[in-house]
């Protein structure tokens, strides 16, 4: 079957149609969304809107989004899991994309939309969210991993969870490492605003987003909140009452992706709700549910509760539950008026999973919108790509693969390994028939036995050492693996995407912060979703 990354290429390619709610490249489907999301805000969910964003200091652009959500607006909804110094740079392009996907439908259909971030403060992945890298510019220099000591069993979620006060000496390693940079006390500065002691990780990411995209006015939503859970604790009654039948769909659903070729991305328990239950209240950490006859197991203490007892934890305290991966956009849905989602890669591919969900709980889904996928090329990375006559797209093929191409283009006197190979077999084979041809042929005959087994050992012998040489030669210029070990570091590091690995800070300091925010918000275009956005640093 078809893996994440398939389903991806479906969906761009227009090939997984029937698994979504409409696809971003095509007017018509766009439109049709901005439709389906005629309904009204809650007066609740509004008022918290606006409670959040004001957390985060008087701001024209916000509250003119809010008026216009309040007047009917449609959302163009992002999130990501919290992260350390605003985890990886996708963060920055999700919300870029959503922001220039607003503009797109209300420049498409006259309908105002706002972009909204969702903070993933469900999550409790503490061990992926403490973590930032950043590239070195010193020559062949590795990069800097900042991944301090953090509970790694932890299961609170991250909203919960207050940063150490070691998060001091992270700063100092940041200013050390980018001190020189032009624009470091401009970014260090915002960063050292919301990255405090007893701040909690949800509060300080957002604070650092916020600022960062005030003038887009783009709205933060924390599900978090008391108020918020009240409003979306009967969409988790029913995750709980109807676990069976929804779990049911969603495994038929499953089998109808399998048919066309494509593989699930979250994987579906059919025994367990479409949430987490938090047996020691809000604040606490929060487990999954098995059935267990008919009532429900807490694996690690071996509780079992009824559905009542935990319909009537729920009604005490709706923050005693959080949502799953597949209810969290439900949920989303529930207090916005969604017209699209932006997401990464493996969300664009689980969300061909969420159709069953959507017709059994009484929603309209959005379209999703594959977030923008950029690069960035900095002078240092021009100047490697203009020496080696390489494209930037070149950097995510391996190096042997690099090497290899190079070494097709600056041929010299030097065989290659096929033709050591072929030239290997060539002389044993003259030295053979030189050695046999003065035996009688009956001797020759007899000898034909292992004769034929030598031929096969030498064959074998040749084919290893050429494949050594090859290696060997392909090695052999150490400023050209040196130059292309270096150029894979900057745009394609572990070869993963660069904007997987790389954190914001180097690139905030080095570039500054907002101009880059601003670069990358002009050059998205939502509805091309499969071209790499290059920027020219």
């Amino acid at each position: 079957m078809a893996s994440v990354a398939g389903l991806f290429e479906a969906y761009l390619s227009g090939g997984a149609h029937a698994f979504y709610a409409g696809n971003v490249s095509m007017r018509d489907d766009r439109t049709r969304a901005v439709e389906r999301a005629k309904r009204p805000l809650s007066p609740r969910v509004l008022s918290r809107l606006r409670a959040q964003n004001q957390r985060f200091g008087t701001s024209a652009a916000r509250n003119a989004q809010l008026s216009a959500l309040e007047r009917g607006a449609c959302a163009v909804v992002t999130g990501q899991q919290v992260g350390l110094f605003l985890g990886p740079l996708f963060t920055l392009y999700k919300a870029a994309t959503a922001i220039a996907l607003a503009r797109q439908l209300e420049a498409e259909t006259g309908r105002a939309a706002v972009p909204v971030f969702w903070l993933q403060t469900e999550d409790h992945d503490l061990p992926e969210i403490a973590r930032c890298v950043l590239p070195r510019v010193e020559e062949g220099a590795q990069p800097c991993v900042l991944a301090p000591e953090i509970a790694r069993n932890n299961r609170v979620s991250i909203a919960h969870l207050q940063l150490p006060a070691a998060v001091s000496s992270w700063l100092s390693q940041l200013r050390e490492e980018l001190g020189a940079e032009p624009h470091a006390a401009e970014h260090l500065a915002r960063l050292a605003r919301h990255y405090r002691p007893q701040q909690t990780w949800s509060s300080a990411f957002a604070g650092v987003l916020a600022e960062l995209f005030e003038p887009e006015g783009l709205l933060l939503l924390d599900p978090r909140d008391p108020e918020l859970a009240a409003e979306t604790a009967p969409l988790m009654a029913q995750a709980l009452e109807r676990s069976a039948e929804l779990g049911s769909a969603l495994c038929a659903h499953g089998e109808a992706l399998a048919q066309a070729g494509f593989a699930q991305t979250v994987h579906v328990r059919p025994d367990s709700p479409l949430c987490f239950y938090h047996p020691q209240g809000a604040t606490g950490p929060r487990t999954r549910l098995v059935a267990r006859g008919a009532g429900w197991l807490e694996p690690d203490s071996e509780r079992v509760h009824s559905t009542a007892e935990l319909l009537a934890s729920l009604a005490r305290e709706p923050l005693s539950f959080s949502s799953s991966a597949l209810l969290r956009p439900l949920l989303q849905d529930s207090l916005l008026p969604t017209a699209a989602y932006v997401g990464g890669p493996a969300e664009v591919a689980y969300y061909a999973q969420l159709p069953p969900l959507y017709r059994a709980l009484g929603f309209s889904p959005p379209f999703v919108a594959p977030r923008a996928r950029v690069r960035l090329i900095e002078p240092r990375a021009r100047r490697l790509l203009d020496k080696l006559g390489l494209r930037a797209a070149d950097a995510t093929r391996s190096e042997a693969d690099l090497l290899s191409q190079l070494e097709l283009r600056a041929p010299d006197a030097l065989p290659s390994a096929e033709q050591l190979e072929q030239r290997l077999q060539h002389d044993f084979e003259a030295a053979l028939q030189a050695g046999l041809s003065p035996l009688p042929e009956a001797l020759r005959d007899e000898l034909e036995r292992h004769v034929g087994k030598t031929r096969a050992k030498l064959r074998q012998s040749a084919r290893k050492l050429s494949l050594a040489y090859g290696k060997a030669r392909l090695r052999r210029d150490a400023l050209r693996v040196s130059q292309v070990q270096r150029l894979k570091q900057l745009l394609a590091p572990g070869d993963a995407p660069q904007e997987r690995v790389y954190g914001l800070p180097y690139f905030g300091a080095r570039y500054g912060d907002r101009a880059l925010t601003a670069r990358v918000i002009e050059g998205v275009v939502p509805s091309a979703p499969a071209d790499i956005l290059e920027l020219l640093l």
